[in-house]
């Protein structure tokens, strides 16, 4: 970071620069693969680091990783950062690593209620009907107090609801229709590919607190929240849906702010691609309204990905801050995609755009950023700095050895098996709910939910709300691993817990988004 309130970026005629102050109205990172994309994703994150602000992303290939480690003086990055004109300082920038399974960072978990029927449809790949039939499930869920916690609790909700009693009838069929066993079968099919793919970890207490994403070194540098995405991306749809509901949490969390002199947070999304491949109309919709919204909550997005026309129109109108990295031309997509590449900047009157975009080395990019009072800068032909941190992946003994050191660790890390759908279903049936797995910790007693949210997303579209906010944290004394469980647990708890009047509002604000 320069002094002045900017990141550089690199160096064309001129010092490249990304202006804090207009960094929240989102950006975009376009190249092909090999190009040096990560590259310029590690330079934005290290600058946002350097100056305060946090940052999220996703680690694809592990390559990220390695902005947590001290970096080394090579020769080119030296030569290069003496041909911007600055000595080449090796640095390296706090880091938070996280793994939806677990395995490679501390895990990452939100409850059924809080993916929402909407996200989960998606994530299930559901047609209409079927889809109609989760969204029901959700209103069971809300009306007859039966919290939906993890992927048993569905499960179980999802039979009750095809079920008859001695008389042959259904205790839901007159109040929400009736609902055929096939199609509740095929959900549950669903759910079983779902859990076959390593998704089931993902739903469960003790959910996310988004506060966790926005914090601060001792030295005020933002941590870098690095989540490990390489064996995620086995399960793309799963990739994008925890993205998705992630950037949900935040609009529906974070307070108004307002422009800030600098983002409370920005969001990295890479492979962008996997977002908007096959998706509903409504969802498209609802993204962008997400994406136009969420900057005035202190939020800025990058979208990382090989093409630009990956992203809609709608959505890439709103990122002003662009670096385009080489593209190829040998299909006539690849030339169409050239072509928009090159029509979505302010020209350079002493160079042609589309025929640069073919000619760019690798660390090298055309670059337009926002200046003055939000207007896009002339294009540059770009050399990106070098990054001060170390290129290229941690070794696991690093990576567990931060992991170690986290002043999060025991916080997520053992799961958490209260009272929810499941064990209330059961104990209607005079049956004895299954004990927890080994590791559990039972949740006795707690306030239950009394609504089925899932974000910002689903109240757009007019799915059922009622998350209530997360709860507020106590002082700051260091606490015992099983005492971290418990606050985690009562944190979890406390947040499901909405009111009849808090639905109505919230279904009033959002219904004059349509």
């Amino acid at each position: 970071m320069t002094d002045d309130g900017t990141i550089l970026i690199g160096k064309s005629t001129k010092p490249e620069v990304l202006t804090l102050r207009l960094a929240n109205r989102h950006g975009l990172i376009t190249g092909a693969t090999g190009t040096g994309k990560t590259v310029t994703l590690q330079v934005l994150a290290e600058g946002f680091s350097a100056a305060g602000v946090p940052v999220f992303a996703a680690d694809i290939k592990g390559d990220l990783s390695g902005i947590a480690a001290m970096g080394e003086p090579k020769e080119h990055f030296v030569s290069r950062a003496k041909q911007m004109g600055y000595d080449y300082r090796p640095g390296k920038f706090p880091t938070m690593f996280w793994d939806l399974f677990g395995q490679q960072g501390h895990p990452i978990r939100a409850t059924v209620l809080e993916m929402g029927p909407l996200l989960m449809a998606r994530l299930l790949e559901l047609n209409d009907t079927q889809e109609g039939v989760l969204n029901i499930a959700f209103r069971i869920s809300d009306e007859h107090k039966l919290p939906l916690v993890d992927m048993k609790d569905l499960r179980l909700l999802l039979n009750e609801m095809t079920k008859t009693d001695e008389h042959g009838l259904n205790q839901f069929a007159m109040q929400y229709g009736n609902v055929a066993p096939a199609t509740v079968g095929a959900i549950l099919r669903q759910l079983l590919v779902l859990e076959n793919q390593g998704g089931a970890s993902f739903f469960g207490e003790p959910a996310l607190d988004i506060a966790d994403f926005i914090r601060t070194d001792a030295g005020g540098n933002g941590i870098i929240n690095v989540l490990a995405a390489d064996r995620l991306m086995a399960s793309p749809r799963l990739y994008a849906t925890f993205l998705l509901w992630l950037l949900s949490e935040l609009f529906e969390k974070l307070p108004e702010v307002g422009d800030l002199d600098q983002p409370k947070l920005v969001f990295f999304f890479d492979e962008a691609h996997l977002l908007f491949n096959n998706a509903p109309k409504p969802l498209l919709e609802a993204v962008e309204q997400v994406v136009r919204l969420i900057r005035s909550k202190g939020v800025g997005i990058y979208f990382v990905t090989q093409n630009p026309l990956d992203v809609p129109d709608t959505v890439l109108a709103q990122l002003g801050n662009r670096v385009q990295h080489a593209l190829r031309a040998f299909t006539p997509r690849d030339q169409k995609a050239v072509k928009a590449a090159a029509t979505t900047f302010r020209q350079n009157p002493k160079f042609k755009t589309e025929e640069v975009i073919t000619q760019l080395g690798v660390g090298e990019a055309l670059v337009s950023m926002l200046e003055g009072k939000g207007v896009p800068e002339i294009v540059q032909r770009t050399l990106i700095r070098p990054p001060d941190a170390r290129v290229g992946p941690l070794t696991a003994d690093e990576r567990n050895a931060i992991i170690a050191a986290s002043s999060l660790r025991g916080r997520y890390e053992t799961t958490i098996d209260r009272e929810s759908a499941y064990e209330m279903l059961m104990k209607r049936r005079g049956l004895s709910p299954v004990p927890g797995q080994p590791g559990q910790v039972p949740g006795g007693q707690v306030p239950q939910q009394a609504g089925a949210g899932g974000g910002l997303l689903n109240d757009i579209l007019g799915s059922v709300l009622g998350t209530g906010a997360p709860a507020g944290k106590g002082g700051r004394r260091t606490a015992s691993p099983a005492e971290k469980v418990l606050t985690s647990a009562a944190t979890s708890a406390a947040r499901t817990i909405g009111t009849q009047l808090g639905r109505a509002i919230m279904r009033g604000m959002f219904g004059n988004m349509r």
